[in-house]
């Protein structure tokens, strides 16, 4: 059983009742679509460039020319 709420309790209830309103809870993922999927695959990119920067690319300050 829940414990009592006290007035303070009770006005932050009431107060924070509309972040679970149907309309308030997807508004921010309707608004984005694919965000979420496209951050992923930016992250991606950056890791694999910085990889590929790091071990692929011949170093610059070598003497050698082919």
């Amino acid at each position: 059983m829940a414990k009592p709420l006290g007035p303070t309790g009770e006005f932050f209830r009431r107060r924070d009742e509309w972040r679970k309103h149907p309309m308030m809870t997807n508004n921010l993922r309707r608004a984005t679509p694919g965000l979420g999927i496209a951050l992923v695959a930016f992250g991606i990119y950056l890791v694999g460039e910085a990889a590929y920067n790091h071990f692929g690319r011949p170093d610059p300050h070598s003497t050698s020319h082919h």
